[in-house]
């Protein structure tokens, strides 16, 4: 009986189903479903420079930037606020891989495929238009961790400012 009611659609749920882009800190492919009418779950796939976007570490000549590849799925609490207009809170686990450019004068090449895994909360805001459109904005602070192949690892707060475009259906 519980379960039947958590995985229930009604009428108060924006839409049900979502997918499109998002863009920003995170250039990623998105999907959101509406399980229940103010839970969702939304999850990105793609890329996203990390550390601080262009941020640069430089120790005796030598910078080095970071980025990574991967996926989060956000589970969100999302009423509607007014007309089209829902805000939403949550958060949620990233996964992925992670690279560094290094350069040195003319000398560059790039470390890479590395893992990585996070946490992060994430809260916004999403306006559902009257045709199968939705428009989201969203800031994800978040802590992460690198590993690298020499039993390193570095931890680090990571953030993301976002706008998505999805289809609705």
């Amino acid at each position: 009986m519980l379960f039947a009611f958590t995985f229930t659609a009604n009428a108060q749920a924006p839409y049900r189903h979502s997918i499109g882009a998002t863009v920003g800190n995170m250039q990623a492919f998105c999907y959101k479903t509406f399980p229940t009418s103010n839970f969702a779950i939304q999850i990105d796939a793609g890329e996203k420079f990390t550390v601080g976007a262009g941020h640069t570490r430089g120790w005796g000549g030598w910078s080095s930037t970071f980025g990574t590849v991967g996926a989060n799925v956000n589970f969100l609490y999302e009423p509607n606020a007014t007309g089209g207009l829902y805000w939403f809170i949550g958060g949620g686990p990233s996964l992925g891989y992670w690279w560094s450019e290094v350069a040195h004068g003319d000398l560059y090449y790039v470390h890479g495929d590395w893992g990585k895994f996070g946490v992060n909360a994430m809260g916004g805001l999403e306006y559902k238009f009257n045709i199968p459109l939705a428009l989201q904005f969203d800031f994800r602070p978040g802590y992460g961790l690198m590993f690298d192949g020499y039993d390193n690892t570095i931890s680090y707060f990571d953030w993301s400012v976002n706008a998505g475009v999805r289809y609705t259906f």
